[in-house]
């Protein structure tokens, strides 16, 4: 009980008082516990993520019990749900075949990378965002943003990853057929760092369903709610919710309820 105390960022004695008087006043109770999910969360987990990092902390617990008692406080995730596609193939550079064809596995860090670009309102206009997912870990290597989105925008994006990861092997880089990425200049990049590339084919989104996911995640998580004023105010909270929450902190179900950072380090310990 301690632990879920602790995930629900309340006290023991806390949590013993709310259940000694939830038959006489549930509802004063669950107003007096409002807004208290999961400071390490962000108020972002619904009950399955709960559930999860409660029995990893080994507490027995069932996620139909986590989800009455969430609802009972008036807990619930803050996230809302909005998506928009952003990149147009209407160009006449040369296009690679799909060669991940919706295979989204991978036996290690740095086989398969992601790449796609989204873009962030601010008072002074879009902010765009180009992201490098690794596969394997769900980590994102590699981002940047800015006010144009233009290949110099992805090109830096890809520096980083490169430059963070060093990888041994070749890279097989997957995004959409986007003009940034099938440039003159991108694909130079790409062969200079020995990466195979691959693109999805026309007007399928579900070919880069990894990174749209998560660039899906960060509008739903973060900026969807807040009001950005400036361009530099949307690039610090991105590279807070990136760098030190979604990378860290962020645990992801289709790594096993860990972080990418956890997951990546466990693959070099057992290597």
């Amino acid at each position: 009980m301690s632990e879920m105390c602790k995930v629900l960022n309340v006290s023991r004695s806390g949590y013993y008082q709310w259940t000694d008087v939830r038959k006489a006043s549930e509802r004063n109770v669950a107003e007096n516990w409002n807004n208290r999910l999961v400071v390490d969360s962000r108020r972002l987990y619904g009950s399955p993520k709960i559930t999860h990092v409660l029995r990893q902390q080994g507490v027995r617990v069932s996620e139909k019990t986590v989800a009455r008692i969430m609802k009972e406080l008036g807990l619930k995730s803050r996230t809302v749900k909005k998506y928009k596609a952003t990149t147009s193939s209407n160009h006449h550079l040369p296009v690679h075949d799909n060669v991940l064809n919706q295979q989204f596995t991978a036996q290690a860090p740095n086989q398969v990378w992601m790449a796609d670009i989204t873009y962030v309102p601010t008072d002074e206009g879009w902010l765009y965002v180009a992201s490098v997912m690794d596969l394997y870990t769900r980590k994102i290597v590699g981002w940047h943003a800015g006010e144009r989105m233009t290949k110099e925008l992805v090109l830096q994006a890809l520096d980083q990853a490169y430059n963070r990861q060093r990888p041994k092997g070749e890279v097989l880089h997957h995004s959409d057929r986007g003009s940034q990425y099938a440039s003159h200049e991108y694909q130079k990049r790409l062969l200079k760092y020995g990466m195979k590339c691959s693109m999805s084919r026309k007007g399928n989104c579900y070919d880069n369903a990894c990174i749209e996911s998560f660039h899906s995640v960060l509008k739903k998580e973060l900026v969807y709610l807040e009001k950005f004023r400036t361009r530099k105010e949307a690039q610090s909270r991105i590279f807070e919710y990136i760098e030190f929450f979604y990378n860290r902190k962020r645990v992801h179900s289709a790594i096993g309820y860990l972080t990418p950072v956890e997951y990546e380090q466990m693959y070099d310990q057992a290597a």
